[in-house]
């Protein structure tokens, strides 16, 4: 499904891909139609391009956005917190280092790398209240620069503890970031190389590699999809007069396993208009119910287009045999009666039933799917064959060598031999050099130290 999408080639593509299967297979399709491709690489972070949310904070909102969204991401499903006093303070010691980092450092340390290492600066001592650890002064710097400065609201606050509840604090915010002391994360978010709002501009194909049996890291995704409904909303709105000049169409394979903004009912009724768009792509409905409890519905209801291609999830049969509608049954019955005295009688009567009953839809063949779009009757049709596509031939499928992204740049050396040198050739005089190893103590000798 993700891949039909894509092979289009009439949009700038953002596409969740489980596994790489995916870039490996269009990659080179992309990029043979003049696609820029840009890998979030999640599996193998030592071939991805680099992304560091710090590069697209404008204003204090998007500091704050950023925050929540992270430890919203960072929460396992399901879970609640049975005193939030811990992670909102977290967050306050957050909110701190982050905008201390946009407003007074510079840009190549404005990343998660030096967040972490600020927070291991503010070292806490539990029996000693009195100890100023090098955070600690590096925020009484900034009060007597800027006794106002936001950072320093916000470091006041999370430092109105003792220490001991202080240690606690740190501690909470170490946890959800802990992914940032590995190595290949911190190298993989320490600068920026997506330049997000580029996809309303040009034709650009990002893709964000996932592993299928690991969400570690997917928290990293979910901010990155709420940065670039940011970006390019703003973009829309402040450059474009309301629409992109590229539509940016998101390809959501594995829907379930991101977590997205508490509103994205409310940005996905408000994106068309901003040349935005985006196919949800699930197991059933059931994953949507779990993810978005009340407002699955409107979710729903605000995608034009409902496409079911079978499953065997039992709320999903009813939904979608509930979309269907009903069918009008014109029944006539005849009556007749013999003898002296008989007659013939004639009763019409119109039923409805289902148009397909849940079991007709979890029984519904293979090579069939349903379509329902928006003001349409619902159409049942074939599945489209996708080694038909005129493009398929440029596609790993059609027999191109599969797109292989981040591999080092190998610069290869040609030896010539004399009988391969034309007569024409330009004789040049070699230059003789040599050389000789000095120990320390004939270095001082010559220049006399």
């Amino acid at each position: 499904m993700p891949t039909s999408y894509a092979m289009q080639c009439n949009t700038s593509f953002v596409i969740l891909d489980p596994k790489g299967e995916i870039v490996r297979d269009i990659g080179g399709l992309l990029e043979n139609k003049g696609y820029e491709v840009r890998v979030l690489d999640l599996i193998n972070m030592h071939r991805s391009h680099c992304y560091n949310p710090f590069v697209y904070l404008r204003n204090d909102n998007d500091v704050q956005r950023l925050v929540t969204n992270l430890f919203k991401a960072t929460t396992p499903k399901g879970s609640q917190s049975q005193d939030p006093f811990w992670d909102t303070a977290a967050s306050m010691l957050l909110l701190a280092l982050v905008f201390y980092l946009k407003y007074e450092a510079p840009p190549d340390e404005q990343n998660f790398p030096m967040v972490m290492e600020l927070l291991r600066a503010g070292e806490v001592r539990e029996d000693d209240d009195s100890y100023v650890s090098p955070l600690d002064e590096l925020f009484d710097r900034l009060e007597m620069v800027n006794p106002e400065h936001i950072a320093l609201k916000y470091y006041r606050d999370y430092h109105s503890g003792s220490a001991k509840t202080l240690k606690s604090i740190q501690i909470t915010l170490a946890a959800r970031l802990e992914k940032f002391n590995l190595e290949s994360l911190a190298g993989l978010t320490a600068t920026d190389e997506l330049d997000l709002p580029s996809l309303g501009e040009k034709k650009v194909a990002l893709f964000a590699l996932i592993p299928d049996n690991d969400t570690s890291f997917n928290f990293l995704v979910s901010i990155l999809y709420t940065q670039l409904f940011q970006q390019l909303f703003y973009l829309a709105d402040h450059k474009y007069g309301g629409s992109l000049p590229v539509h940016c169409h998101f390809i959501m394979d594995e829907f379930a396993n991101v977590s997205l903004p508490d509103d994205f009912d409310k940005i996905l009724s408000v994106m068309r208009s901003r040349g935005v768009s985006v196919s949800i792509i699930l197991q059933n409905l059931a994953q949507l119910k779990a993810l978005f409890e009340k407002q699955w519905e409107s979710i729903v209801g605000n995608c034009d287009e409902f496409l079911y291609l079978g499953g065997n999830e039992q709320s999903t049969h009813k939904y979608v045999s509930e979309l269907l509608g009903k069918e009008t049954i014109d029944t006539n019955t005849y009556g007749k009666s013999s003898g002296r005295s008989g007659n013939y009688s004639t009763n019409y009567q119109i039923s409805g039933r289902e148009l397909m009953t849940p079991d007709e839809v979890r029984m519904l063949d293979n090579r069939y799917a349903l379509l329902f779009v928006r003001g349409e009757r619902p159409v049942m049709d074939f599945k489209y064959d996708i080694l038909k596509h005129p493009n398929v031939k440029l596609t790993a499928d059609g027999g191109q060598p599969p797109y292989i992204h981040g591999e080092p740049t190998q610069v290869v050396a040609t030896l010539v031999f004399d009988s391969d040198i034309p007569d024409n050739a330009v004789s040049v005089k070699a230059v003789s050099t040599s050389y000789e190893l000095l120990s320390d103590e004939d270095l001082e000798e010559i220049f006399n130290l």
